[in-house]
């Protein structure tokens, strides 16, 4: 087993940053798609718990809009895995995260959701202005 003493610290360089931006857009810009694609799981009904069960999976693996999402997003995760192991979790958790809020924020924007107007962006603002202390702290 190796000591402290002997582990590399994990380095910040353009390809952890790239990784983790793509990490925040496959999972981001997937949730507006994953939640249009379930349109309608709502109002399934059956008569036992296992019928219910079965309707619910049923409706969600016959769509395609709901299945291509949730494997980009799953995707993603894949992605987020390989890129811890390159880099800070300190560093990877939070962009990752508060970047994927960005993301899904501008993807539902684009696909027409109304949004609360200038909260959002000002919340966006400063999620993205955090993202890029976390990232210039580790940098430097």
């Amino acid at each position: 087993m190796d000591s402290p003493k002997n582990t590399v610290p994990a380095s910040v360089d353009i390809y952890a940053v790239l990784s983790i931006l793509l990490v925040a857009i496959m999972w981001g810009a997937t949730n507006p798609f994953i939640k249009r694609g379930s349109i309608g799981y709502n109002e399934l009904k059956a008569d036992s718990k296992l019928g219910q069960l079965w309707v619910e999976v049923r409706f969600l693996i016959t769509r395609w809009q709901y299945l291509l999402p949730l494997v980009i997003n799953q995707l993603g995760s894949i992605v987020y895995v390989l890129t811890l192991q390159r880099t800070e979790l300190s560093l990877t958790v939070p962009m990752a995260n508060s970047l994927t809020f960005v993301f899904t924020a501008i993807t539902a924007r684009l696909l027409g959701e109304r949004q609360s107007g200038w909260k959002i962006y000002c919340g966006m603002t400063l999620v993205i202005l955090g993202t890029v202390i976390c990232g210039l702290d580790k940098m430097l």
